[in-house]
């Protein structure tokens, strides 16, 4: 065979030739590399048309950009310890933080971190995902482990490290839609009157009434509480507590939370992100009289604290001024269930109970909306999740529909 002429091409060109070797080369620019000098592919094939093919493939990949970066072939462990640590952990909240962290170290790296990050396959998750419900996580661990790494082959993908991501391929574990009843008026009032033999009970008045998150509502600061006005401004979010060791060279030997010299090494808060949760509630009249009677009790506990007391400015105070415990706050309501004789639930139904009260009081969904906090693009999702259609609200419309099929003949009907 004759041996085709190499011609040279303009800059950034493919080119396809015959070699020396007797086989069939071709060469495409597919960026820069590092070293600023051009990234140039090669492809080796028998004959002409095998190259033309695999070069017109990889142009097309290139200019698609889903062509793998030249340079470090990551694998998952390395791939996903750098992720959550250089490139979430600077730009994502503390609590999102410790959430990929935990999947990261306690799911992810052992189950698929063997694996060479260009050759995960979707399979692989999804066989993944199996074994971790089979050895007794949760399906809702499971999808929170998937979320997790959709998120950290993203940003591998947008680096050039793999050319798709798997995770958007595979298919999540399956969810069951968690049939949640909220407490009804009679046993939302059980609680209220319970609630006024506790310190802070306006804590969970709050909670049960504007249907404020745990960390809303730990968060609130006086700057925010106008009381003559009505309102409240929710800006800020409560966030959980997290320790390092104080004991030095004397170790505990405890976790470093029950240390006794333990010390804070997190924000006690952090300001409210999105738009929609930066929002202003109005306050129902007998909600504003508690308050200020929770103020009032504040204002002697700063007396009997003296010295001792840290002026923070948080509306639902430790003793001493500081900040409550997500933790503690958690079992705080949890005895308030049990002394009220309401049945268990977590702390997060109190919000389904006042946005459901909402829907039975006929609040219009933009102001629903308003008070929830719930974002525009997913407010009608979060409107069919959290508000429930009560047997009040059922027992209405069953009389409606008896009055409109049963009523008698012309009853109801304007004379003509």
């Amino acid at each position: 065979m004759t041996e085709t002429k190499r011609t040279r091409q303009p800059n950034g060109a493919s080119s396809i030739y015959l070699g020396k070797d007797g086989k069939w080369h071709g060469r495409v620019t597919v960026g820069v590399r590092d070293d600023g000098k051009p990234d140039r592919r090669h492809i080796e094939r028998k004959t002409k048309a095998e190259v033309t093919k695999a070069v017109r493939e990889m142009e097309r990949a290139r200019d698609e950009k889903k062509l793998r970066k030249v340079g470090q072939s990551w694998g998952v462990q390395a791939w996903l310890e750098h992720w959550v640590e250089n490139i979430a952990k600077p730009y994502v909240s503390e609590n999102t933080y410790d959430g990929y962290e935990v999947d990261v170290r306690v799911h992810l790296v052992p189950g698929l971190g063997a694996h060479k990050l260009d050759r995960l396959e979707p399979e692989h998750l999804e066989r993944f995902y199996r074994k971790m419900q089979e050895s007794g996580s949760a399906a809702g661990t499971a999808h929170h482990v998937h979320r997790t790494i959709r998120v950290a082959l993203g940003e591998a993908v947008r680096r050039g490290h793999v050319p798709t991501n798997v995770a958007e391929i595979a298919k999540a574990p399956r969810l069951e839609e968690e049939d949640i009843e909220p407490y009804t008026i009679e046993e939302v009032q059980s609680l209220l009157v319970e609630a006024t033999k506790l310190r802070n009970s306006a804590r969970w008045v709050t909670a049960l009434a504007l249907g404020l998150r745990q960390g809303e509502a730990l968060g609130l600061h006086w700057e925010d509480v106008d009381l003559d006005a009505g309102y409240i401004r929710i800006r800020k979010n409560r966030l959980r507590p997290k320790y390092a060791h104080g004991c030095g060279n004397d170790p505990c030997g405890r976790k470093a939370g029950y240390c006794p010299k333990k010390q804070q090494i997190r924000r006690e808060h952090k300001n409210t992100k999105s738009r929609a949760g930066r929002r202003t509630i109005g306050l129902p009249d007998p909600l504003i009289k508690l308050l200020r009677q929770h103020q009032g009790e504040q204002e002697r506990e700063r007396a009997e604290a003296g010295a001792d007391w840290e002026e923070k400015g948080y509306v639902f105070a430790s003793p001493s001024g500081g900040p409550l415990s997500p933790n503690t706050d958690y079992h705080v309501w949890k005895r308030l269930l049990r002394d009220a004789g309401v049945r268990d639930g977590r702390l997060h139904d109190a919000r389904h109970t006042a946005a459901t009260v909402l829907l039975i009081l006929g609040v219009p969904d933009v102001v629903v909306d308003a008070i929830m906090g719930w974002e525009p693009g997913g407010a009608a999702r979060m409107r069919a999740r959290y508000m429930h259609v009560t047997g009040v609200m059922l027992r209405k419309v069953a009389q409606q529909v008896g009055d409109a099929l049963w009523a008698p003949p012309g009853a109801g009907r304007e004379s003509d």
